[in-house]
């Protein structure tokens, strides 16, 4: 069990507990994928074992030749909660951070042919790089922050979650009808246009506003 890293350098007990993906929160994004904006959002689930930190490497795997690379923000559970309104939606939050949800989108193209699940494209070990988290104290509002990703110092992706199809408490309110959230539990929040193809030996290098960044590179 692997715990958060926090930005005030402050280590505190809060284990990463399961990861909740959103696909089309941005409309430009949906447009790229040729995918339907939906009315509620859609998410599946990614392990806590894809997780990696700063500096750390995101490995190919053998089974895939195509990765692509989806910034996000991301919303960290701080206390356990269920069916929650959404005007109270950010009580439980802990904190956000920047995350990459790394997906190997040839084996995830196969699997939409077929109408079978995206598990096995998003799920891969390292497939989800995270920042250190910053306490919600020092976001007055996620719902309008700065965050973009570069690739070997080339913005792929620049954007903001004021873009995004559906606010944090939106969000937060309706996961938490389907099913508990839990103390460390990260949503992460869909990805903005400009995602792409990434290699062996890139460096990837995301920021959300001036508050966390994200550096990793690709082996």
């Amino acid at each position: 069990m692997t715990n958060y890293n926090f930005t005030d350098g402050v280590e505190r007990n809060v284990t990463i507990g399961k990861l909740v993906c959103l696909a089309r929160t941005y409309k430009k994004h949906a447009q790229e994928m040729k995918s339907d904006v939906t009315e509620d959002p859609l998410f599946f689930l990614k392990p806590a074992s894809a997780v990696i930190f700063n500096g750390e490497s995101i490995v190919t795997p053998e089974m895939s030749k195509c990765l692509h690379h989806e910034v996000e923000l991301g919303v960290v559970i701080g206390e356990k909660c269920k069916n929650v309104s959404q005007k109270n939606a950010l009580d439980y939050v802990l904190g956000y951070l920047l995350a990459l949800d790394i997906t190997a989108r040839d084996i995830q193209s196969e699997a939409k042919k077929k109408g079978f699940p995206w598990d096995i494209a998003k799920g891969f070990d390292t497939f989800a790089p995270i920042s250190d988290v910053v306490l919600k104290e020092d976001v007055p509002n996620p719902n309008n922050l700065d965050i973009s990703l570069k690739v070997n110092q080339e913005i792929r992706q620049n954007s903001n979650t004021s873009n995004m199809i559906y606010s944090v408490e939106r969000i937060i309110g309706f996961i938490s009808q389907i099913m508990t959230l839990e103390q460390g539990d990260l949503i992460m929040t869909g990805t903005p246009e400009g995602v792409g193809e990434i290699v062996a030996g890139d460096l990837l290098e995301a920021e959300l506003g001036n508050i966390c960044s994200l550096k990793v590179n690709v082996s």
